[in-house]
């Protein structure tokens, strides 16, 4: 349960980056209020998810399905760019994401 609510949580990591970019510096109301709930569900599953989870197992997972999550949408909604090495970095972050599971013992 505790990977189900880490990997829950760093969906929501991305949906708060996202919805923190469209807020526009946090002036635009409902991408604020998007961003600011996003936030709250994702901290408490990762605080969930850390009462068995090892503290960095946790959030390096955390922030890398965060940081993938986002540059993915960015390129999917922003149209932000795709390059090899941009592509490069983010399978990089997804296989350290792959190898961390798998040492961990939680």
């Amino acid at each position: 349960m505790a990977w189900i609510s880490l990997i829950v949580a760093g969906l929501f990591e991305t949906v708060w980056a996202f919805s923190m970019k469209k807020s526009e510096g946090f002036t635009l109301l409902w991408p604020t209020a998007i961003t600011i709930a996003a936030m709250v569900v994702s901290f408490w599953l990762l605080a969930l998810a850390m009462k068995s989870l090892p503290l960095g197992t946790a959030y390096m997972v955390w922030t890398g399905i965060g940081a993938v999550g986002a540059f993915i949408a960015g390129a999917i909604f922003l149209g932000e760019p795709l390059n090899p090495m941009r592509i490069a970095a983010a399978v990089l972050i997804a296989s350290g994401l792959v190898l961390m599971k798998f040492s961990s013992e939680g």
